[in-house]
């Protein structure tokens, strides 16, 4: 691959130098094992994930117990005094903090509860079923804030440093988005120069989108460091104090969910930060970052499952109180399909997120996939089952729950969760971008043999030894594509009547790995610009990966709990026939689609070929001079940093 110049100029930065610099920050090899890795490459593994995994004694008996102290707390909030007052109380806040639950990651040799993955997200669950804003708060802070990087990268003087007050006492954030910088790292502005004395760093820039960064004592910002006199440069990672001279949240930020989210704009301007500050090495910035979300993504799936657990129960029992033409609504076969999905949906969902937490806190596998297939499939899911559910409520679904209440219904916030899910479709890696990243993954194989071959820098020479490296691979992998277990009407026989949702895993696997081949052979160096193609390779993987995580969480279950065998096996069949469907669609929609000319009208559109047909309407972002002459507002000085009281 392209050697990368950790110090691109931002000022004009093309395509070919943005992939550059993410490649470079990409986990490139694979020490263990992959359950994803391999399910895209043809290969259904489950002796990487079966039998199921489930948490060992200690880690059971820890995790429950803050549990139970966690539950008798969280039933004390008033959840809709956050959504009116649009903040978490301080006192909520302080008892958070005496429960420990801001160390509910951080090991106890640093002052933390020391939970494993499944219970921390279990916790996330539990406090997202009454507030998302506060897991928001919860996650944000130990998921990708200063506990989780310096706890995989800090020096252990850092550690002993910083990890304490985390653990008690001190918020904290994370700081890479710029105002005209998302997802495209190459064109990062905010800059890290050394002084002369090489003691410390100035910190220049201004960050969008701090979560709790309005509220944080502590802050992980990513900055450049310009290369020279004896500075490697790069984008490198910094804990800075939130406290420190020359820092202005300038701006609370507004959504259209998660109210209480304590979410600004923060300026540093010749922010002195401590060398020992610094995370990592000069340039590493990035790789802190996306090793960090490896395992920090999962929290977000955590708040999907508890989503998807209350709006399971609140179908449920809205679909058997409410009559219509004389029978429940929920016998009424358009409504009972929405049911049906939002609780197969959910039950997958959870499958999912504890298998893969669970091989987090096992580490013997490489979860980075898996991690990032939660994340994508989950965020997508529970916002569908949040919008099926404000459906089956109907116009109560549409009524907030402070005016349901107010003319003495219960007051259940279905539009509320509806609003609050829409986020996690874009926090920390869009859909989009969700897709780009599994993608790169999922064809790593087919890049490491084809990489000089699509290089456009290689001479002829070496392009032919490439071709023949390449056809050397593919003559042993692609083979092993076309007949497997799948064919076997009596594989996978333990898992009873489950068994032919993992033959049909198997086969759509091997499917799957033939048809990237397909598109590898077509496109050559163009299959990375393929996006509609390679969006719906990633969605089909995800869409197989989430079946096998139901069939081994229902044939896990079954043996577990026996009273529960039934149900877990009729949830776990109903989703996969449900997934069945949408994974023969997506195979259709890989060759037979729109994706042509939705580009070329897209294009046309940006070049304001069919403006006219905006005519008839006014623009409402747009002030009006009556508008743009009344008081503009509150001044800057209103938006203050709000500190606990």
């Amino acid at each position: 691959m392209t050697a990368v110049n950790p110090d691109v100029s931002t000022e004009r930065v093309d395509e070919r130098q943005s992939r550059a610099v993410a490649e470079a920050a990409r986990e490139k090899e694979w020490r263990r094992p992959s359950f994803g890795k391999e399910l895209y490459l043809g290969r259904l593994r489950l002796d990487l994930v079966h039998p199921y995994p489930r948490p060992d004694a200690d880690a059971e008996r820890a995790g429950e117990e803050f549990l139970a102290r966690l539950r008798a707390f969280c039933a004390t909030i008033d959840a809709q005094r956050i959504e009116r007052e649009e903040c978490i109380p301080d006192e909520v806040m302080r008892g958070l903090m005496d429960l420990g639950a801001l160390g509910m990651k951080i090991p106890q040799a640093y002052g933390g509860l020391g939970l494993s993955q499944v219970y921390y997200n279990r916790a996330l669950m539990l406090v997202g079923s009454v507030s998302p804003a506060i897991g928001a708060l919860l996650s944000a802070h130990q998921s990708i804030g200063v506990p989780q990087p310096v706890k995989m990268f800090g020096t252990e003087e850092q550690k002993q440093r910083f990890l304490p007050r985390c653990a008690t006492t001190d918020i904290s954030a994370f700081l890479l988005t710029e105002p005209d910088v998302g997802s495209d790292p190459a064109r990062l502005r905010a800059t890290a120069t050394p002084t002369e004395d090489g003691e410390a760093y100035l910190l220049d820039g201004v960050k969008l989108w701090t979560t709790n960064g309005v509220v944080a004592d502590l802050l992980v910002v990513m900055a450049r460091v310009p290369k020279g006199n004896g500075h490697r440069g790069g984008i490198t990672a910094f804990v800075v104090e939130g406290a420190s001279e020359g820092i202005t949240v300038e701006h609370r930020n507004r959504f259209m969910g998660l109210k209480g989210l304590e979410n600004g704009v923060t300026r540093f301007h010749r922010v002195r930060v401590p060398a020992a500050n610094r995370i990592g090495e000069e340039g590493q910035g990035l790789k802190v970052a996306l090793t960090t979300l490896n395992t920090g993504r999962l929290s977000l799936p955590a708040m999907c499952v508890s989503s998807g657990k209350w709006a399971t129960k609140i179908a449920r029992e809205w679909a058997r109180e409410r009559v219509q033409w004389g029978r429940p609504v929920g016998e009424h076969e358009e409504v009972a399909k929405k049911i049906s999905f939002i609780a197969a949906t959910t039950y997958a969902m959870e499958a999912m997120l504890e298998l893969a937490s669970q091989l987090a806190d096992d580490e013997r596998n490489d979860i980075r996939l898996e991690a990032a297939i939660a994340k994508l499939w989950a965020s997508e899911m529970a916002y569908k089952v949040a919008d099926e559910l404000v459906q089956v409520r109907g116009g109560r679904g549409f009524e907030t729950a402070d005016s349901l209440a107010a003319r003495g219904e219960r007051g259940i916030p279905a539009e509320q969760i509806l609003r609050d899910l829409r986020i996690n479709r874009i926090f920390e890696g869009s859909t989009e971008i969700m897709h780009l990243f599994i993608a790169r993954e999922a064809v790593d194989a087919h890049l490491a043999v084809a990489g000089d071959i699509i290089d456009p820098e290689a001479d002829n020479a070496t392009k032919a030894k490439a071709f023949a490296r390449a056809g050397g691979f593919y003559a042993s992998w692609f083979p092993t594509l076309i007949v497997g277990q799948g064919q076997n009407p009596g594989s996978f026989g333990e898992f009873g009547p489950l068994a032919a949702h993992l033959r049909f895993v198997e086969r759509n696997a091997r499917k799957l790995a033939r048809s990237t081949f397909y598109g590898m052979s077509r496109w050559q160096g163009g299959l990375q610009t393929k996006e509609g193609f390679l969006s719906r390779v990633v969605d089909i993987g995800a869409e197989l990966f989430a079946m096998a995580s139901v069939v081994l969480r229902a044939h896990s279950d079954g043996r577990e709990y026996p009273d529960r065998r039934q149900s877990a096996h009729e949830l776990a069949d109903t989703f996969c026939h449900q997934a069945r469907l949408r994974v023969d669609r997506l195979f259709t929609e890989l060759w037979s689609n729109t994706d042509g000319i939705d580009g070329k009208l897209s294009r046309r559109l940006l070049k304001d070929h069919y403006a006219w047909m905006e005519e008839g309407i006014l623009d409402p972002s747009v002030p009006g001079p009556l508008i743009a002459a009344a008081d503009p507002g509150p001044s800057t000085k209103d938006n203050v940093h709000r500190k606990m009281g």
